[in-house]
C-alpha cells in the first residue's frame, strides 16, 4: 500500500471538513446572535462561565456533526442533520433558560456553576443527538 493509496481519500476529507467548519461557524454566529449575552466578547474579557457554556454548545454541536460525518454516505446528510443539531443546541439553551431564567445575567457575571449546567446540558443533548442520527 503507498501513500497514493492513502491518500486517495484526500478529496472526501477536504470536502467533509471544509463543509463541517462552515456548518460550525454558522453554529457560532447563530448560537451567539440567539442567546442575549455576548460569549465571544465575555471570553475575550477572561469570563470563565462565558468560556465553559460555549465550549459546551460548541461540543454538543460537534458531537453529532461528527457522528454524522462518520456515518454519511452523502454529503446533504452531514447539512440536513448539521441543521437538525443547530436547533438542537438552540433549544437546549431555551429549554436551560426556562429552568434558570436568569442564566444570561448569570454568565455575564461569571456564575461557574450556571455556566458547567448549561454546558454539561448542551454535552448532554449533543451526544443524545449523535445517538438517535445513527438509529
Amino acid at each position: 500500500m503507498g501513500v497514493a493509496t492513502s491518500l486517495s481519500t484526500l478529496p472526501n476529507f477536504a470536502i467533509y471538513f471544509v463543509t463541517a467548519i462552515v456548518l460550525l461557524a454558522v453554529f457560532l454566529v447563530l448560537y451567539t446572535n440567539f442567546t442575549p449575552h455576548r460569549e465571544i466578547r465575555l471570553v475575550r474579557d477572561g469570563n470563565t462561565a462565558a468560556a465553559i457554556a460555549l465550549v459546551g454548545g460548541l461540543l454538543g454541536f460537534v458531537i453529532p456533526l461528527a457522528s454524522i460525518i462518520s456515518h454519511s454516505a452523502v454529503l446533504l446528510d452531514v447539512v440536513i442533520w448539521g441543521v437538525i443539531a443547530i436547533a438542537v443546541q438552540i433549544g437546549g439553551f431555551l429549554a436551560a433558560r426556562a429552568i434558570l431564567p436568569h442564566l444570561p445575567q448569570a454568565i455575564e457575571s461569571g456564575n461557574v456553576s450556571d455556566a458547567i449546567f448549561l454546558g454539561g446540558l448542551s454535552v448532554s443533548l449533543g451526544i443524545l443527538d449523535a445517538a438517535c442520527m445513527a438509529g
